[in-house]
Formats: structure tokens, sequence, C-alpha cells
């Protein structure tokens, strides 16, 4: 039978599960979102709602086909852990960092081109690229190493990298622990992995610190303009936005790191569905899953946050680095961190009472005013900032969320969402109308034409998915950052 999404409203709905067994699928989305959700698109949420343990599921407004559940997806399970919704590309994030630069600065093309290369000699993009390409100065011994995995952004790993401390308070989460709630376990765990023949590749994935990866990563230069509004004011004074100055956005994850573990979590899993002989949810091996409390899910809430300590150091230095390329450029230039958040990542939160686990996979953490989580957070009256990229013609958002957050399980969107698949982006874009567009936008990149897979009409109408974000009573909008210039890779995604 054809899935269909039931309307509560202009930009809410449901999917209602076979046999009306359990809470229906949340679907966030107005009209046109609504309409363009594809049939795999919908049969991977399906499945995954129906999958062991699962409790609650939320359909995003940018949801698309992915890694056994759908990327823009949220689920939520007090019993099980679930790798196919945290993905390949663990604590895949985003972080705002704000210049005290006035954006009238940059408007000069060679001010811009100079810019870029001195971010491009810092922190290079491509899949595989590590230290050996960076010019930052620091050197990633095998000890060092060990801390970033195992601590995050701790003090000690801060000091080792040039990376101001006070930027730690202004992360959805500075560090992880192991499944235990300790370090001592993410030690345990490492060393087992170091002594089983990971020792070389993992000093090698972690000295690809400071560097962005390929396809859907980027690093872009903004324009923030602070939306006309009494709450948005009040809610960018707080976050640190400057009206009018220039900010940097970047988007990335935990590298080959990240990809290592992820990739051997999914076949050790699979192998054990094997001998367990229990079936795969929905014959898909991509929602293999373990019962909290079994050495295998020990085991891969560890792994995941081995890497995501990865990611969130890997966000704060790529931060300092291009703080160090402005300077460069512009003496004097000083800058305040602004946020960095996940949406690729599996958080314990206490959800109807109870601890549950959150996967996030392609959907971002939305926490508004008053939320207790927030209560030692600089964030705790305002909620704390969502940053949300859209593409470089349209621009990106950083908003707020609203009590209504609840809906979604204190979610949103990570972003537009695909469209167009990659290949078919490639044979529908025309390369010379994509260019040309972007300079008609005075918006340059640092290559010599711009991926088509990353092309703006590659993604989904990001105006749209903002009203169903705001519609849907989600978040409020706090600001609009237009993109001056874009550091991207075109090679494969890592997530």
């Amino acid at each position: 039978m054809p899935i269909t999404i039931q309307k509560i409203d202009e930009a809410t709905g449901f999917i209602p599960l076979p046999k009306s067994d359990g809470k229906p699928i949340t679907v966030i989305g107005t009209d046109p979102i609504r309409d363009h959700f594809d049939t795999p698109c919908l049969t991977q949420a399906v499945n995954s709602r129906c999958a062991p343990g699962i409790s609650e599921l939320v359909l995003n407004p940018d949801a698309h086909l992915g890694y056994g559940a759908p990327i823009g997806c949220v689920m939520v399970s007090p019993s099980h852990i679930y790798p196919g919704p945290v993905g390949v590309d663990i604590k895949c994030s985003m972080s705002l960092l704000q210049l005290d630069l006035e954006d009238e600065v940059i408007h000069d093309a060679s001010t811009r081109r100079a810019l870029i290369q001195a971010i491009c000699k810092r922190t290079p993009t491509g899949a595989g690229k590590g230290d050996r390409h960076s010019q930052h100065g620091r050197h990633i011994d095998s000890e060092l190493a060990y801390q970033i995995a195992t601590e995050g952004a701790s003090e000690a790993v801060c000091d080792a990298l040039g990376i101001p401390f006070t930027w730690t308070s202004h992360c959805e989460d500075a560090y992880h622990l192991g499944h235990d709630d300790s370090t001592g376990a993410l030690q345990k765990r490492l060393d087992q992995l170091l002594n089983t023949g990971y020792r070389d590749r993992f000093l090698n994935k972690i000295r690809q610190i400071g560097t962005y990866g390929g396809g859907n990563h980027f690093g872009e230069a903004e324009r923030v303009e602070v939306y006309d509004s009494p709450e948005a004011r009040v809610a960018a004074e707080t976050f640190g936005l400057k009206d009018g100055k220039v900010a940097f956005l970047s988007h990335c994850g935990s590298r080959g790191f990240g990809h290592d573990l992820a990739s051997a979590q999914f076949k050790t899993l699979e192998r054990k569905f094997e001998d367990w002989k229990i079936p795969f949810p929905s014959n898909d091996k991509k929602l293999v899953y373990a019962p909290l409390g079994t050495p295998e899910a020990n085991d891969y809430i560890d792994d995941m946050s081995l890497a995501a300590n990865f990611a969130t150091v890997n966000h704060l230095f790529i931060n300092q680095l291009v703080l160090e390329a402005f300077q460069e450029v512009l003496p004097g230039i000083e800058a305040n961190f602004v946020y960095f958040i996940s949406h690729n990542i599996a958080r314990k939160e206490i959800r109807n009472n109870i601890p549950q686990w959150v996967h996030r996979k392609g959907a971002t953490r939305a926490f508004p005013a008053g939320h207790f989580e927030l209560k030692d957070t600089p964030f705790y009256e305002t909620g704390h900032p969502i940053l949300l990229p859209g593409n470089p013609r349209d621009g990106s958002a950083v908003m707020a969320a609203l009590e209504g957050a609840d809906t979604s399980c204190y979610s949103v969107n990570h972003g537009a969402g695909r469209r167009l698949g990659r290949k078919n982006a490639f044979r529908t874009l025309d390369q010379n109308q994509v260019d040309t567009e972007l300079k008609e936008h005075d918006i340059m990149y640092n290559s010599r034409a711009y991926p088509r897979d990353e092309a703006p009409d590659a993604y989904k109408d990001f105006h749209e998915v903002l009203d169903s974000v705001k519609k849907a009573g989600l978040a409020h909008e706090v600001a609009r950052l237009k993109a001056r210039f874009v550091i991207k890779d075109a090679s494969k995604a890592d997530d």
C-alpha cells in the first residue's frame, strides 16, 4: 500500500504505522515540502519507526533517502542503540565564528582571494587529506592524538592546539564520555583498538585534524543580517552575532577516524545478527542495532564517543586556523565563537520523563529557553543557537528553538536537504549556469568550477524549509547569513 502523510495543519502531519501499532511518525513540512517526499524516503521512515525499541520518529522538512534511516530524521529509543541513524560521519556538525570585521572590508575581490588562499593553506579540503598538506604549525604526536579522542576539547587539548578554552562553553557538547559515563571507558576501548592493529592508521587519521574533507563539507564567509524583531535582537546579542559584520560558517565531521569506527561497527553488528540468527529490520542491514547494556551497545557508544570527541576538536581547531588566516590578511582582527552543534549523533536525553537515546541523523538539537539542559550555559534565557546551512545563493540561517520544538523531539532539520542525488545533479545541472549564477551574486569560491553536485539547485527550496520550521512553531529566526565566499572540495562527500 502507498504511504500517505495525513495533514494536521499547514506545517505538520503524521504517517500512521501499520495496524496503528504505536505513536505515528511526526512529519514537519508545508504542503510543497510534504508533496516532494519520495516513496523510498517514506519507506525508510516507516521501516525505521517499526524497528525494535523505537518509541518515536520525526521526519524533518529536509528529509531524503539515507543510510538505513532517512537523512533528516530523529529516532528515539529507551532500549536500543542504532548506528544507522548516526551514519558513517559521526558528529558531522556546524560551527560559526563571528569576526569583528565590517562586511565592506571584504568587498574587494583581491582581499577575498587572499583570504581564500590563506584559509586553504591552513585547512585543506578533499577526502583523505592529512596534516602533511596543512601549514598549521602544530605537531600531533601519539600522546596528543590519544587525548583528542578520549578527552575531546579538554583544557589540555585546547592549550596544545592554541584553541581558546573559553570557546568550549559555546559547544553543544565539548566532550563525550564512554558508555558508563566515564573517560576511563574510552581509554580502555581505544587501548583495545590500538592493540589490535589500528595504531598506525589511528595516528594518520587523527592528523587529519583541521581539515574539512570533501563533498558537502565547506567553510563559508558570511555577512550577518540580524532579523528585525525584539526576540531576534535579544538572541543575537546573547549569541554574539553582529549585524553587518563578517562571520565564518563551517560544516565538517569526524573525517576518516569516524568513518573507520562507524564502518567497523556496521560490519561487526551485521556479523552478530548472523550469529544470533535474527532478521535485519525490514531486511535492511543498515538498520542493525544493539540492546542497551550489552557489550555490543557499549562498544558502539564508546566508538561513537571517540569519533565525536575528534569531531569537536576538529571544528574548534578549524575555527582557530580560520581566525589566524583572517589575521594574516587583515592584522588585528578579533573574533568570538558563536556555537558548535552536531547533526549526526545519538545523545542520552530525558524524554517523556525517562532516559532515552535520541538519534539525530541529519537533524539538529533544538532546546528552547528554560530547558533544563541549558541551565548552566549562556543560553538558558534564549535557547541555544541553531545553525542551519542553506546554500550560497539563498543564504543560511541562525535560529533559536521555541516550546513547540517538543513536537519534534526538540529537533529541527540540519539544512535544506538534497533534492537531486549527486549523479543526477551532474547529469541535469549546467556547469556554466551554476558558475554564472554565483558570480552574479558576487560569491567567490576556491575551485575553478563550483561542484555541480553541491550547486544550490541540487538542494531543496531553503525558504520553504525555513517556513516549515517557523509555521510548525519549532523555532524562530535570529539572523540570515549571506555568503561572500565558499571553500569546498568537489570529491565524494564524507557523509
